[in-house]
């Protein structure tokens, strides 16, 4: 639990100091915010220029990585269309070929140039058919492999970052950008793209054979082009601010969403079920807006492409005729004209949908490349110092600790020596600093000045493993995963036995328990161990600690939450776990901190007292009144 905690109640407090974690926009006590463009703040923050570029960079430094495992297979793809359009754009030939030189010559008896006109068109639309098979089948499973490599990134990226953007950044963003985000860079890949390939080949081909049939009549066409390039330039700034607003806004959606579902319970109980309802309705009528504001411009634009697109024809046709008339062009030509105009504006308007998809691939590629891009703040050693099995001596020196440097410092210069195997005890009012004091020992976060070691060794010169392996954290949330008893004890230890397993639940007195269960230790405790009660949850989390066997312990309100039969029970088990291992307790409850050696006393990130609890006790200070009124209470 954070300092911000009620410690009666054990619900956070509200005022300046608790943290956000419902909206996502705003960063968490003392966390520094990020400009939109990182990915990670206010979302609907108007992008700049400048903001605009490094997007757009960033964006296709992703796309590129993501295509460069598969160079060969995208050059086969791009072999495969230019075949395909070559087969398309041969049809309007062999037609004019047809007309002019096979029906003149069927005149005389010749049938050649007709059959060859004739074979000519049906075997390029077999071509056709064949290509478009083989691509769709080579991109398709191109766009899988490439969605399934970026969704593999992302998960394992996010999982890396430090504890401080998680704070900051809500699980429903993250989901977001693993669902809607990655559907709209799918789509893009799956059908879009062969789209513009095609469009864009079309276009370069169909112009350059217009241009070898008739020159006049493909500069009427090519003259259309002037309007469509800055009616395009507007759009594309159009639909661009469109969908970076629907990606905010969706996002916002399933934030809205994920918590209501993952607060089911509190929604219940404090009828929250209308104020959730018009929250979402808000959110959802901006995401509406959003993507209707994109479509508009859509439809905007693809008007204006069908006007350029039928004047342009209506244009052919009067020039054409008047050509023909004169003799200066074959009927046969104004006929392949009018069926390459078809296929002309044909992948225009293709073009045009491919550009909506591309927008809102774009506007999600941003967002995503945004977390791809994030650092962590508690940084691996390039040269790590081995540690092996700690003895378990902690110590702070000279640490002091704030969020952000423009936040107040939440430990002032801070030294504290804890002995191998020693088990501390930290006490105080809310806002005193022990969790996160906690929080640097098990290193979630490093300090701002200062060092903070094991056996002498700074934390930050250690391998993530070997620091894990050493230091356990256990909070009262106790976080179960769905799977078997078994699998989540095993979690610290995936390749323990199954002795080992029964042996840690025997060591902390869940084993009889386990037993009962339907299929025992192979018994699903569902979503976050629903299955089990928060006392047997927090057996299961102390079971893991003692087979992960771990140096050093650090607890965190791992009692708080439990009745008092629970805590008796758990008590117990925690007496088992600390034997022989260095602890920090972290408790209200001062039953807990009956175990310790020794107890601290914290009063805005400083120690104000010291000593055994007996001593303590004794001196009539803060503990002895924080510890009758607590005999009081049991009363």
């Amino acid at each position: 639990m954070s300092d911000q905690t009620d410690t009666t109640t054990g619900q956070p407090k509200t005022g300046p100091a608790a943290p956000n974690d419902t909206t996502g926009t705003h960063p968490a006590p003392g966390q520094q915010q990020h400009s939109d463009w990182r990915g990670v703040g206010n979302e609907d923050a108007e992008v700049t220029t400048s903001g605009n570029l490094a997007l757009a960079a960033r964006s296709r430094r992703l796309l590129k990585s993501l295509l460069r495992p598969y160079r060969k297979r995208s050059v086969l793809a791009l072999a495969i269309i230019i075949l395909d359009n070559l087969a398309m754009v041969a049809g309007p030939l062999f037609i004019a070929l047809g007309l002019d030189a096979g029906v003149a010559s069927a005149k005389t008896g010749d049938f050649g140039p007709m059959f060859i006109a004739i074979g000519g068109f049906i075997g390029s639309a077999l071509l056709g058919a064949t290509t478009t098979f083989f691509f769709l089948k080579v991109s398709g499973r191109l766009s899988q492999d490439i969605i399934f490599d970026l969704r593999r990134r992302v998960f394992r990226h996010v999982q890396r970052l430090s504890v401080s953007f998680h704070e900051r950044y809500t699980s429903g963003k993250i989901i977001s950008r693993l669902t809607s985000d990655l559907e709209s860079l799918q789509q893009l890949l799956e059908s879009a793209l062969n789209d513009a390939l095609g469009a864009i080949l079309s276009l370069v081909s169909i112009a350059a054979i217009m241009l070898y049939l008739d020159a006049p009549l493909a500069l009427v066409v090519l003259a259309g082009f002037v309007p469509l390039i800055f009616v395009t330039r507007w759009a594309q700034r159009y639909q661009r601010t469109g969908y970076r607003r629907t990606r905010a806004s969706i996002a916002k959606v399933i934030v809205h969403f994920v918590e209501s579902m993952g607060g089911i319970r509190a929604v219940k109980t404090f009828r929250r079920e209308p104020r959730n309802d018009a929250i979402l309705a808000a959110e959802d009528l901006e995401y509406r807006k959003a993507n209707t504001d994109a479509f508009r411009g859509m439809g905007n634009y693809i008007g204006v492409l069908r006007v350029v697109g039928n004047v342009t024809t209506a244009l052919i046709l009067v020039v054409g005729g008047w050509r023909v008339i004169e003799g200066d062009t074959n009927i046969g030509v104004l006929a392949a004209f009018l069926l390459y105009l078809r296929q002309f504006y044909g992948p225009l308007d293709e073009l045009a949908q491919v550009f909506n998809a591309y927008q809102s691939a774009a506007a999600a590629l941003e967002k995503i490349s945004g977390v791809l891009e994030e650092d962590p703040d508690v940084v691996a050693p390039s040269n790590p110092v081995p540690i092996g099995t700690a003895e378990g001596a902690m110590a702070l020196k000279g640490v002091r600790f704030r969020y952000s440097e423009d936040s107040d410092d939440i430990l002032p210069t801070f030294s504290l020596s804890v002995p191998a195997g020693q088990v501390i005890a930290l006490v105080g009012a809310t806002g005193a600093g022990k969790s996160t004091l906690a929080k640097l020992l098990a290193r979630f976060y490093d300090p701002s000045e200062g060092v903070v070691t094991l056996d002498g060794i700074p934390l930050s010169e250690l391998a993530d493993q070997d620091l894990r392996r050493n230091i356990v954290m256990v909070t009262q949330e106790s976080f179960l995963f769905s799977g078997s008893v078994a699998d989540n004890i095993r979690l610290g230890r995936p390749d323990a036995t199954d002795e080992e397993v029964h042996d840690a639940a025997r060591a902390v007195g869940l084993y009889d328990f386990v037993r009962q269960l339907p299929e025992g230790f192979e018994t699903d405790v569902r979503r976050r161990g629903g299955r089990l009660s928060s006392g047997q949850r927090q057996l299961v989390a102390f079971a893991r600690v003692f087979l992960a066997a771990p140096s050093v312990v650090v607890l965190d309100e791992a009692t708080s939450s439990l009745d008092i039969p629970s805590e008796r029970l758990v008590q117990a088990a925690l007496e088992t776990v600390l034997r022989g291992r260095t602890a920090v307790i972290i408790a209200h409850r001062l039953s807990t901190v009956a175990i310790a050696d020794r107890v601290l006393v914290m009063d805005r990130g400083r120690i104000v007292e010291d000593g055994t609890p007996e001593q303590l006790i004794a001196e009539h200070g803060r503990f002895a009144t924080l510890h009758s009124n607590w005999k009081k209470s049991l009363v």
